[in-house]
């Protein structure tokens, strides 16, 4: 169901004088500080009192220094630590009666009716149930005389906004949790720093990861890492499940393989209840394979570190969307947990969410395993049953007829068309053993189009992408070349190897050529093939996806830098970096990474931006730098403008800061297309090329590729992939800079604003930002 989405107006100073406070309870999680500061800087912006509860709960109980007032200043820096630097504990006292009276009277003492809290499912029902007796502590506190009636009027109502802060991704109603893709970052590097030892060595390695309720990590890594075998707790391993993975083991050993990684989630049980660890694993593994097997148990590890892009700029959303809520809440509104949608931020009934996640518990107890991997929503389960299929070694038997031939017959082709980018490979791996576990047979095509033309093309067996999963580039090769006058040489080459149909991976250049086969189909008939794209680029400028293979991994990079050249100012009093980002006429990796980075400002080609606000920028970051502020962060893609490119704007910002602030200037240029695949990336091209060679097959078996919908673009449009016609998106296309005409995070822009500029520094009025409703059990992307 598609949310409702309104635009409304944010106005400066529109809440004056309303108390706001902060603060962050249970276990701690990576992003937790964007949530806190993009708070804080939002409650400031519209006029609110903002506190910090420091020390969660039991800071709420104890009062004191416990709750102060914050500044723009208090979050300045804070965007990249892992962790809350607020404090988070837990309190035995506030779940008592006494206690919650305690807290309502430090509250009620210092005008705080509005509450954000940051914690898992604990966290958000001892709100819930604090705002649900606040009538009545304010009478007992009226009672004893603690509170005047003014202040009993005054503050009759509590408002509270929840968000979801858990490594686990364990509640239901968000597609990710803060902190989630961290871990994974956490959990990934770990695994890939080991393969290379494994391989040494011929070793068996069995990882433990977090997840005591839940198997979200195990499967997830299980997906992005190629893994062997994976113990979960919603899906217990069988009872045989020792001769199993033993099987499993020796049968890859044989083909070649030389590593094994085992994921055992530390909750991990089999169908009776009883507990399955990493050391009764190894045991099984050494006892009866006698094989070099090591334990890593990687334990808080998964905590630390600096958040990824992606929790971040949640938090940042989040945070921003929670105060909202909060300042639009009336006395009939029910609380609200924020949660990510999509591509959307979104209110959902917070109890209702509680409600589902607790009802998973309580089907795992009652070994209705079935439900609990259905109650974990739709991406859980697709993410299992993703990861079961690609583990397979050989092709279930009814893939074939009773000669021993593939009983389906296809043969499938797969090509890159562009630049590389990372999850390229996952992809291409996804799509040859989905292809193979089918029965059919996968034709890789080297060096895109122009392999194509000179007949570079060779039949893919399973053991040709293993490993590929983590690896960066593009092993198949690409190339920018479009089909342009070689069409017939192409379309000989589709006749010679009986090509039934084809998958392109590629950007904007993978879109045209993909295109230009489409529109020469009346010229040459063996175009008419089903034809589907994978948007694959640093850049996420095709049309059709609100996200595309490899930004996340580019977006990561580009945030990574950004905190390095800043750390490497830190005995440096008061510097301004420049940083020209990637993207073509694409502002996507400047926009997000600044939003990331914690950036003053983010220039791009389609918001047009003059010399006067170029100087009103550089007028800003002077009153942040008298303000106390050490480093400023400026990014800028890298075709914004002809005239104010990047050198311009360094030696702007270097005359007219003499005397307050130096300036430095970075072109990243192509280490952005660097790295290993994020998870997201790893994730994504793995189930995307699985969903195009299901729509493959589908539209094969519907005869004749000869209409539009037999060409299409597989996308993440809002909740959901969405395979759009070729001939559609055209209308949604600006050829001549190589961009879509709407894109989803320009929205993102007023909020990139309100969060980097100092309070007294604001210009604007106010801005427009969008507001979505969402539904609970709406279709999951990650």
């Amino acid at each position: 169901m598609e949310a409702a989405t309104t635009q409304r107006f944010i106005g400066r100073g529109s809440h004056k004088g309303k108390g706001l406070a902060v603060f962050t309870s249970g276990g701690d999680s990576q992003g937790m500080n964007a949530a806190v500061r993009s708070v804080v800087r939002m409650g400031i912006y519209l006029g609110c009192k903002v506190y910090f509860i420091r020390e969660g709960y039991q800071g709420m109980v104890d009062g004191g220094d416990n709750i102060e007032e914050a500044n723009w200043s208090s979050v300045s820096s804070i965007i990249h630590k892992g962790g809350t630097i607020i404090g988070s504990a837990r309190c035995m006292e506030f779940i008592k009666r006494e206690g919650r009276l305690k807290a309502a009277y430090n509250l009620v003492t210092r005008g705080i009716t509005n509450l954000v809290v940051i914690g898992g499912d604990g966290s958000l029902t001892g709100a819930n149930l604090f705002r649900e007796e606040w009538s009545s502590l304010l009478d007992e506190l009226l009672a004893n005389n603690k509170i005047t009636k003014d202040q009993r009027e005054k503050y009759k109502y509590l408002h509270i906004a929840g968000m979801v802060g858990s490594i686990d991704n364990d509640f239901c109603g968000t597609d990710m949790t803060i902190g989630t893709d961290s871990a994974l970052h956490r959990i990934i590097e770990a695994i890939d720093a080991i393969v290379s030892t494994a391989y040494s060595h011929q070793r068996t390695f069995i990882m433990e990861v977090m997840g005591r309720h839940c198997g979200f990590l195990a499967v997830y890594t299980a997906l992005c890492t190629d893994a062997t075998y994976s113990f979960i707790c919603e899906d217990p391993a069988p009872n045989n499940w020792d001769k199993k993975l033993c099987a499993k083991i020796a049968e890859e050993r044989k083909s070649g393989q030389r590593l094994n990684i085992i994921i055992v989630a530390e909750g991990a049980i089999d169908r009776e209840g009883k507990p399955i660890t990493a050391e009764l694993v190894k045991n099984v593994v050494v006892e009866n394979l006698q094989q070099d097997t090591r334990i890593t148990v990687l334990g808080h590890v998964q905590r630390g570190g600096s958040p990824s892009a992606f929790d971040r700029i949640l938090g940042c959303r989040m945070g921003a969307e929670a105060v909202m809520a909060l300042m639009e809440a009336t006395p009939d509104t029910e609380p609200c947990v924020v949660s990510l949608d999509g591509n959307q931020a979104v209110r959902l009934p917070l109890m209702e969410c509680v409600r589902r996640t607790k009802a998973v518990a309580q089907a795992m107890a009652d070994k209705n395993w079935d439900l609990a991997v259905q109650l974990r929503g739709r991406s859980f389960a697709r993410n299992l049953e993703t990861y079961k299929m690609l583990t397979r070694l050989k092709p279930p038997k009814e893939a074939f007829d009773a000669s021993g031939k593939p009983a389906e017959g296809l043969t499938l082709a797969v090509m890159h068309v562009g630049a590389p980018a990372c999850g390229m490979n996952a992809a291409v791996r996804s799509f040859v053993r989905n292809c193979i576990y089918r029965g059919d047979t996968v034709l890789g095509i080297h060096d895109g189009i122009e392999g194509f033309i000179s007949g570079n093309i060779v039949n893919m067996e399973w053991s040709d992408v293993t490993g590929w999963v983590a690896q960066g580039g593009a092993f198949l090769g690409t190339k920018r070349t479009l089909p342009g006058d070689k069409k017939a040489e192409i379309a000989a080459r589709i006749k010679q190897f009986n090509i039934q149909g084809l998958l392109i991976i590629g950007g904007f250049e993978a879109y045209q050529a993909a295109l230009e086969i489409y529109e020469g189909r009346a010229q040459f008939p063996e175009f008419c093939i089903p034809l589907v794209v994978i948007p694959s680029t640093i850049s996420n400028n095709v049309p059709g996806t609100d996200f595309s293979l490899g930004s996340d991994t580019a977006l990561n990079e580009i945030t990574e830098i950004c905190d390095r050249i800043r750390q490497s100012a830190q005995g440096t009093k008061r510097r301004v970096f420049v940083i020209e980002t990637m993207g073509g006429y694409c502002g996507y990796l400047s926009t997000l990474a600044g939003l990331a980075g914690g950036a003053d400002a983010a220039y791009i080609y389609e918001e047009k931006f003059s010399i006067k606000d170029l100087q009103q920028d550089v007028y800003h970051m002077a009153s942040k730098m008298t303000g106390g502020i050490q480093r400023g962060l400026i990014l800028r893609n890298e075709k914004a403008n002809d005239n104010y490119n990047t050198d311009f704007i360094y030696r702007l910002y270097s005359e007219e800061g003499k005397g307050l602030f130096t300036a430095r200037m970075n072109v990243l240029g192509h280490m952005q297309q660097g790295g290993s695949p994020t998870p997201f990336d790893r994730n994504m091209g793995t189930k995307m090329a699985a969903k195009c060679l299901h729509w493959l097959v589908e539209t094969i078996q519907k005869g004749p590729a000869n209409t539009p919908d037999s060409a299409c673009l597989l996308g993440i449009v809002k909740r959901q992939y969405k395979f759009s016609p070729l001939e559609d998106l055209k209308a949604q296309t600006n050829f001549a800079q190589r961009i879509p005409k709407q894109q989803w995070w320009m929205k993102l822009r007023p909020l990139l604003r309100i969060l980097a500029k100092h309070e007294s520094t604001y210009e604007e009025e106010g801005m427009y930002m969008t507001v979505e409703q969402g539904e609970i059990d709406s279709e999951n992307v990650i």
